[in-house]
């Protein structure tokens, strides 16, 4: 066979094994057959996560899907499947950029912790200490309280909408609106309570939060390719969204931003953060505990919640994680903490099952818990 042909060869190859290829991934029977067809036989391994996340897609009629697969900070496998453009047939690598939703709290969570590093903030510092204009019924209201999900604020601004364009305007409309319940006596997700944080990232350090960010995570991390939503010139390898897997429409392109789900990433840059995860190069130890620790609540019980990460039940495998969802995209991060594996899914359509994606590559990784 010549190099040419060989090359030829190894490209499909690559393709049946889950990773980016000029087009939809092959299957291995073809692989063969045409590597006979040029005059030598080959052996494609099967493996396992591709098999998997292939019948997924086939399964669950989803575009595109690119995964990571992370131990104690290095990559052991990472792929892409499908395409992340219906329109152009262009595949998803693991460079392909999606929305990552929620999955974004966990950068603002961080970026929060920078400046108690900073020594510019406190965790319980009440709101109204950086945000003097809020309203007395918010007086109970710490920034630990807004990162954790307890601070009683209804999950949206009743002013916030698809096209909002400022996230001041938008907290200003929650102020004559109840709180739902006692800060720090319940937890309820709210989005809100991410965007008065970013605010007072605004407040404090006297950047926009996207410019804060960038600075202080995402170039230090060398996650090179992640940047808001806002961003409207043409990006590199970016994914379109989709809607509903029966008939695949082209999901609504929200044009606001919120700090709590307003990040564009890669599988390769969330790589990236983990392994800054395993050192004290952004974040130091101290800062890591407070965000993997449960939220604790008047009453004694716990939040499965720390600030920005969902936490194990207890008893259970001992994880911190988050999901993201939003208009043509399901995003899911899982970190493993005592097996120091991290599984990264990026998928882009809304009606996606991205929950059984991420535990069933989790489960093709990790041990047996009582082979641990």
């Amino acid at each position: 066979m010549t190099a040419n042909r060989r090359q030829f060869v190894r490209t499909l190859a690559g393709a049946s094994g889950g990773l980016y290829v000029f087009g939809p991934p092959v299957s291995a029977r073809l692989v063969l057959l045409i590597a006979l067809c040029f005059g030598a036989a080959t052996t494609v391994a099967a493996d396992p996560t591709d098999d998997f996340v292939r019948q997924q897609i086939k399964r669950q009629r989803i575009p595109g899907v690119a995964i990571a697969v992370v131990r104690d900070g290095a990559v052991i496998k990472e792929g892409g499947y499908g395409v992340a453009d219906l329109k152009t047939g262009t595949p998803v690598t693991p460079d392909t950029v999606f929305k990552i939703a929620s999955v974004s709290k966990q950068f603002m969570a961080a970026g929060i912790m920078l400046l108690v590093q900073d020594g510019r903030v406190r965790l319980d510092d009440p709101v109204g200490r950086h945000m003097p204009e809020v309203p007395g019924s918010w007086a109970g209201i710490t920034i630990r309280h807004l990162l954790s999900h307890t601070s009683g604020l209804p999950r949206e601004a009743p002013g916030w909408a698809p096209s909002s364009t400022s996230d001041a305007a938008d907290i200003r409309t929650a102020f004559s609106t109840p709180l739902r319940f006692a800060p720090g006596t319940k937890w309820e997700y709210s989005n809100l309570g991410y965007t008065v944080a970013g605010e007072i990232i605004v407040r404090v350090s006297g950047r926009p939060w996207p410019e804060f960010m960038t600075e202080r995570v995402f170039r230090p991390a060398g996650m090179l390719a992640t940047r808001t939503t806002t961003i409207t010139e043409a990006i590199p390898n970016r994914a379109a969204g989709y809607s509903d897997n029966d008939r695949l429409l082209e999901a609504q392109d929200w044009a606001a931003v919120r700090p709590g789900g307003g990040f564009l990433s890669t599988v390769r840059d969330l790589a990236r953060w983990d392994a800054v995860l395993y050192g004290d190069s952004i974040l130091a130890e101290a800062s890591r505990r407070e965000m993997w620790t449960a939220m604790a609540l008047a009453d004694g019980s716990s939040a499965l919640y720390g600030l920005g990460w969902f936490i194990h039940r207890p008893g259970a495998r001992r994880q911190v994680w988050h999901s993201g969802g939003m208009p043509g995209f399901k995003a899911q991060l899982h970190r493993y903490l005592d097996d120091r594996v991290t599984v990264i899914v990026l998928i882009n359509l809304d009606d996606a099952d991205d929950d059984t994606i991420a535990s069933g590559i989790a489960e093709l990784y990790l041990p047996n818990r009582d082979q641990r």
